[in-house]
């Protein structure tokens, strides 16, 4: 419920922030991923280039690379609806 409530405010709250975003909606499932405090710098830098970076690799390159990397069993007929 706490997932769908996220999606379903940030939606609305997206809206209202111009026209370009009247289409908007999410995608029907998540990915949860955590990190130790020891990470946090680590993600913030990922976080400052993330759009330079998907100049050169797509989002969902980046995702399977990440859940092979940590061995997540996954089925790539559900990662994109």
């Amino acid at each position: 419920m706490l997932i769908r409530d996220v999606k379903r405010s940030s939606s609305k709250w997206i809206k209202t922030k111009g026209p370009e975003f009247q289409r908007f909606n999410w995608q029907d499932g998540y990915g949860a991923f955590t990190i130790g405090q020891s990470g946090v710098p680590a993600l913030k830098a990922y976080i400052a280039n993330q759009k330079e970076k998907h100049k050169t690799r797509s989002f969902e390159a980046e995702l399977v690379g990440l859940l092979k990397r940590y061995g997540v069993p996954y089925n790539e007929k559900y990662l994109w609806g």
